[in-house]
């Protein structure tokens, strides 16, 4: 299994990015998916998460109501919408999926990571 994201970059404080995570080697609609991030400096946290069947979403409370998950089975993808970002979001992010549909913010839970996709808000 690959995961692959992509979409990061430089945007100014306000400003907007969608990240975007595509499955290869296995169907990823059968799988629970989430977004961490690490920023420079400090340990690799939760950011948010989306059910199999796209029905349930978590999220951690520094991006509630800013970021938006979602995903479309067909593309075995799952997109993080991130609007009015602030330079504390700056980091690397990662896409990554649970084949056993823990529904988790715990890293451990997670079988398959991808590369990473840097985003850096600048203020």
């Amino acid at each position: 299994v690959q995961l692959q994201a992509s979409g990061g970059g430089l945007v100014q404080a306000g400003g907007s990015l969608r990240l975007s995570c595509t499955a290869s080697g296995r169907t990823g609609n059968s799988d629970d998916m989430a977004w961490f991030r690490q920023a420079p400096g400090k340990e690799r946290e939760f950011v948010a998460a989306i059910s199999w069947s796209g029905e349930r979403t978590d999220y951690a409370d520094s991006v509630k109501g800013r970021f938006t998950i979602s995903r479309d089975n067909a593309k075995n993808s799952v997109f993080l919408q991130m609007n009015s970002l602030k330079p504390e979001d700056t980091a690397v992010y990662y896409c990554a999926l649970d084949t056993r549909r823990m529904g988790s913010r715990f890293q451990y839970e997670y079988d398959y990571w991808g590369q990473g996709t840097l985003v850096t808000v600048s203020s």
